[in-house]
């Protein structure tokens, strides 16, 4: 992503007449767990919608919303920290916000991501929790990166990229 890879991005992914489609989401949502949610809900869809987020070089979220459901995905707790969406999904899945000394005694590793959620948010899709764990902590690659890797394996990887194409050009 060179020289914009600080920038953030939502993106909703939504299966329309079989086909995967996919649209940028306004900027604002990357930091309003309540607004990204009530924007995949506006999207119509029978199976449901997608939303992928990330935040700079630092965390991703993934969504999946369908009818009252909302499944949620966060790359690393240690993000709620100094970013308000990476809290408000801590909140939403009503996990407290661990201090640097208990996430330390958890981690005992400053190069790993610890994930919150639902691990199994893709499973139906294809992509287990196992290999969605194996993506969210790899710290080497940038939440974008893990992102279109997401959305290859889930076969949206062609309307995911022209999506980001229509963001950073």
């Amino acid at each position: 992503m060179s020289d914009q890879e600080a920038l953030d991005f939502a993106i909703v992914v939504y299966r329309e007449d079989d086909v995967w489609e996919a649209e940028v989401l306004p900027t604002a949502l990357t930091s309003d767990l309540d607004g990204l949610i009530y924007a995949l809900r506006q999207q119509p869809s029978m199976s449901g919608t997608i939303g992928l987020v990330a935040v700079g070089d630092e965390f991703f979220v993934a969504l999946r919303v369908f009818g009252e459901r909302v499944d949620v995905f966060l790359s690393d707790i240690a993000a709620s920290w100094d970013f308000p969406l990476a809290e408000q999904v801590l909140e939403y899945l009503d996990v407290p916000v661990p201090d640097e000394e208990e996430l330390d005694a958890i981690l005992q590793d400053e190069d790993t991501a610890l994930p919150a959620g639902d691990l199994s948010i893709f499973a139906d899709l294809g992509l287990d929790e196992m290999e969605l764990g194996i993506l969210s902590g790899d710290v080497d690659l940038l939440p974008e990166d893990v992102l279109s890797s997401i959305a290859a394996r889930l076969g949206f990887s062609e309307p995911f990229e022209r999506a980001i194409d229509s963001m950073f050009g």
